[in-house]
């Protein structure tokens, strides 16, 4: 059974720093690529950062280029998201997800319960 549990996230201030952490299990981690994407009330679902199995080639959406870091650690079998200089536009609720294959598609199989994040301003 594939399981993805988020932590990590909290409420800070705005220009603060998170990171999220996804301990994953149920898959063969190094099989598939790994990403977060997150959802704001009354938003539509956003993908944020993914990583490949392939390569370990990243991707991120452009509001968060430059300020989010996604990473990945197989002996842990979990991801994480480095978030810095956070902005109030950046609340959501965030989610760890599984993709059906190496590459980051956006086409997710899988993904946790989420965890919250709450910047201030």
């Amino acid at each position: 059974e594939v399981q993805l549990v988020e932590s990590g996230g909290g409420l800070v201030q705005a220009e603060g720093s998170l990171r999220l952490s996804c301990a994953a299990s149920g898959f063969t981690f190094d099989d598939y690529a790994l990403g977060w994407f997150r959802q704001a009330p009354g938003k539509e679902r956003e993908g944020v950062a993914c990583i490949s199995s392939s390569d370990g080639s990243t991707r991120y959406a452009d509001s968060v280029k430059g300020r989010f870091t996604i990473s990945s650690d197989s002996a842990k079998n979990t991801v994480y998201l480095q978030m810095k200089s956070l902005k109030p536009e950046d609340t959501a609720v965030y989610y760890c997800a599984v993709e059906g294959g190496r590459l980051c598609l956006g086409l997710y199989d899988y993904w946790g319960q989420g965890t919250q994040v709450t910047v201030s301003s």
